[in-house]
């Protein structure tokens, strides 16, 4: 049986106490809860007291992390805080003789990482890094062929990704929409992007040339579209009222209630602020090229304002072409009324994506294949409920190598990390000139 102590009592918590006061629960316990916000760490002891009876938690200030450490010795810590305080208790954990499961990304600049680097190598204690994408039956899918060399070396890469005016807006409404807080899109979402492409091609990137900027949300682009009506947050806000992107949080939200609205009192945070305010200092569209130590040169494309969320990727390789197509949250693209997700039909509005198989595969003077997979219930394309298993019981049975370590956290970022500084100065950059093991 593992100790665990958590801290960061935000949204993205849920997932590790729900498996350990649930599935995993014969492997492990939760011991205490760390933030710097009372009410949140009370709104998650209410709900593991509802659903599972478990007895409060204690709770621990942020500050309070070394006395939580001393006062329950825990085998391991699990970091769900904000992206830039990733590696405060990701050292302070090793440097205090407790493993770490991370949230990605890992942090969110080259000094961090190799910090975090430097503290496990110092420590030898191990590091996890939660990338549950590697997991989903599609991703998987997608290694197995590439793997077995179906289409050769791979030669050039395609990645587009789409979030959608849902989903992608709401990275401009939270506190991800600073730069210094998250890394941008570029670490903070991209990093699971980056992580796969490593991982598919068996290969770590060395040099990152990129080019970003904000173009649809931000006041100033609003501006130029001819909007006139501004506010803050949406809470209380008439001109919210007639906003499409604003986020309305109902008296019978619970969750928002309890981990946000109940919860500013403490910290002033406002999970509902404007994606049309001032004070974004993220990208929403992100190009990137990036050489990968194989000689393999992806094209990456990350744009946060579509009509429709998913991805699509080609591999092209030295015996033929690898195709990936995949649909995400519909139901934040369309709304209420039937979807076909194979097919992207919507009754209401008809096709808004054409029919294209997920996975097709054509080798040189070849047809092109359809491939079929199993697909999984779960969270992150059918990933979550793997990623956990191996989290919480070990990855004994893992010939695909899914299990993330902290070189893999830290060249999932290093990509991103590489672009924010290509954007920032003109030039091309290299992985080596920024951190080593």
């Amino acid at each position: 049986m593992k100790k665990y102590v958590l801290v960061g009592t935000g949204g993205r918590c849920e997932m590790y106490l729900n498996a350990i006061c649930g599935d995993f629960k014969d492997v492990a316990s939760i011991a205490a809860l760390c933030d710097t916000n009372r009410t949140r760490m009370q709104y998650w002891n209410d709900q593991l007291q509802k659903k599972y009876g478990i007895a409060p938690l204690p709770m621990y200030h942020a500050s309070e992390f070394d006395q939580m450490i001393a006062d329950h010795r825990p085998d391991k810590v699990i970091v769900t805080s904000m992206d830039r305080t990733h590696h405060k208790y990701t050292c302070r954990a090793m440097e205090l003789g407790c493993d770490v499961v991370t949230e990605k990304p890992m942090t969110i600049d080259a000094p961090k990482c190799q910090q975090i680097i430097d503290t496990k190598k110092a420590t030898g204690r191990d590091i996890i890094v939660t990338f549950n994408y590697r997991y989903a039956p599609l991703n998987t899918k997608v290694r197995e062929i590439i793997k077995s060399g179906a289409i050769g070396d791979i030669t050039t890469i395609h990645f587009e990704w789409l979030l959608d005016t849902g989903h992608g807006a709401d990275y401009f409404r939270r506190w991800h929409r600073n730069k210094n807080n998250s890394g941008g899109l570029l670490v903070h979402k991209a990093t699971h992007h980056f992580d796969l492409v490593n991982w598919w091609i068996n290969s770590y990137p060395e040099m990152v040339f990129a080019q970003g900027d904000l173009k649809f949300y931000g006041k100033e682009n609003a501006e130029n579209r001819g909007i006139k009506e501004f506010y803050y947050r949406a809470r209380g806000s008439e001109v919210a009222a007639r906003d499409p992107f604003a986020l309305h949080v109902k008296p019978t939200d619970e969750r928002l209630l309890g981990l946000y609205y109940n919860a500013e009192h403490e910290d002033n945070y406002f999970r509902d602020q404007s994606v049309f305010g001032d004070g974004i200092s993220i990208e929403d569209n992100m190009s990137v090229m990036v050489r990968y130590a194989n000689q393999a040169v992806m094209t990456y494309c990350l744009c946060a304002h579509c009509p429709w969320e998913g991805y699509r990727i080609v591999f092209n390789g030295t015996a033929g072409r690898l195709e990936v197509n995949k649909l995400e949250n519909p139901e934040l693209s369309w709304g209420e009324g039937d979807f076909n997700q194979s097919f992207g039909f919507h009754e209401k509005l008809g096709y808004r994506v054409q029919p294209v198989p997920e996975i097709i595969l054509q080798k040189h003077w070849g047809v092109a294949e359809e491939v079929s997979y199993t697909s999984n219930a779960g969270g992150h394309g059918g990933g979550d409920p793997r990623l956990l298993s191996d989290v919480f019981r070990g990855a004994t049975d893992d010939p695909l190598h899914h299990a993330a370590g902290y070189v893999d956290g830290a060249m999932s970022i290093m990509t991103g990390i590489a672009g924010n500084l290509s954007m920032k100065t003109g030039l091309p950059v290299r992985i080596k000139d920024l951190i080593h093991f």
